[in-house]
């Protein structure tokens, strides 16, 4: 097997704007699996909230090349856990790294990675689209550039329920709010009862990641369910989530690929809890693998591809929300 690992620097359609940063670019490390004829690809981009680069996940891959390009034959779970305690300080890497195995080893088996997990796509949920933080005419204009029939709005200022309401104005979507931590308990608590009125669905992680006090009040009080995102981040938090969050945003990056998350969905469902499944601004090649885990999910946030000015790979298309599979085998992604 052989590894190739390539940088590529996303462009976003928009200056995106969440509460605690902006950003017009988004680097994304691809890895590729070889083997004989049959390639796996994987991603991961980099975040400075999770101290995580390219750079040092190259680096870190590398160190490893030895290893992985020894290793054949083996299942996508087996080759989680062989490379997991060289990789469990770098989890970004170690999900690029997972992707592409996954994707090979399903190429390898003749089958899309859905269908080698026995996972029924017939009932799939809807996915967002993002609309960041900025000027009301701009969030009314992305919009309107793209019809949707559920959108997840950023927030964190101090005008938060006048923005809802100006953009409830201009569609019938459903609105999903994500406050990445900018709000306090009262916040929080006030906040649902009004937008619970303006037809939101859920709330995602109003408060401080490691406020475990502050989101049981939240967990107890609010009107609208609470979707843990920075507060669950790798398989022991589930448990820590449970009675603190209604339910779990899982992030592949986070918690080190396709095989944990996994694990996560199922552990998080058996304990009552919803279960969602965001992105990170990746290109097709990460999109296309959060697609196979759609079965698992009540809620899914997968666009970073449509928030791309320019997309470096094919793969699953999404149109008003559904998604359509690629012909291709494994996840089904191509570079372009």
């Amino acid at each position: 097997m052989k590894l190739i690992l390539k940088e590529y620097k996303l462009k976003l359609k928009h200056t995106f704007t969440i509460s605690r940063e902006s950003y017009n670019t988004q680097s994304s490390l691809i890895v590729k699996l070889e083997s004989n004829t049959i390639s796996g690809f994987g991603e991961a981009t980099s975040n400075p909230y999770y101290k995580t680069t390219v750079p040092k996940m190259i680096e870190d891959l590398k160190a490893l090349k030895p290893l992985i390009e020894e290793t054949e034959n083996i299942t996508p779970e087996e080759f989680w856990n062989k490379m997991y305690p060289y990789l469990k300080h770098n989890m970004f890497a170690l999900c690029a790294l997972d992707l592409a195995y996954n994707d090979l080893y399903a190429r390898q088996q003749n089958k899309k990675l859905y269908e080698l997990w026995n996972y029924d796509i017939q009932n799939n949920p809807l996915t967002n689209y993002t609309i960041g933080i900025a000027s009301i005419e701009k969030m009314v204009a992305k919009m309107k550039e793209l019809p949707w029939p559920i959108y997840k709005i950023k927030l964190g200022t101090k005008e938060d329920i006048k923005i809802v309401k100006e953009l409830r104005k201009h569609t019938d979507a459903v609105f999903r709010i994500d406050a990445n931590c900018g709000w306090s308990v009262e916040e929080t608590i006030n906040n649902a009862v009004a937008l619970k009125g303006l037809g939101v669905e859920f709330l995602e992680q109003p408060l401080k990641a490691d406020d475990w006090d502050a989101h049981k009040k939240v967990f107890q009080k609010s009107v609208l369910p609470i979707i843990a995102d920075e507060s669950c981040q790798i398989e022991e938090d589930v448990a820590k989530c449970h009675n603190h969050f209604h339910g779990i945003n899982v992030k592949l990056v986070k918690c080190g690929g396709l095989t944990p998350a996994r694990r996560m969905l199922i552990q998080a469902r058996e304990l009552g809890m919803k279960t969602m499944v965001g992105c990170m601004t990746e290109s097709s090649v990460g999109i296309s693998a959060i697609a196979h885990l759609l079965p698992l999910l009540d809620y899914v946030d997968m666009d970073g591809a449509l928030l791309l000015a320019k997309d470096i790979a094919k793969g699953i298309t999404l149109k008003n929300g559904i998604t359509q599979y690629s012909s291709l085998n494994g996840t089904g992604v191509s570079l372009i």
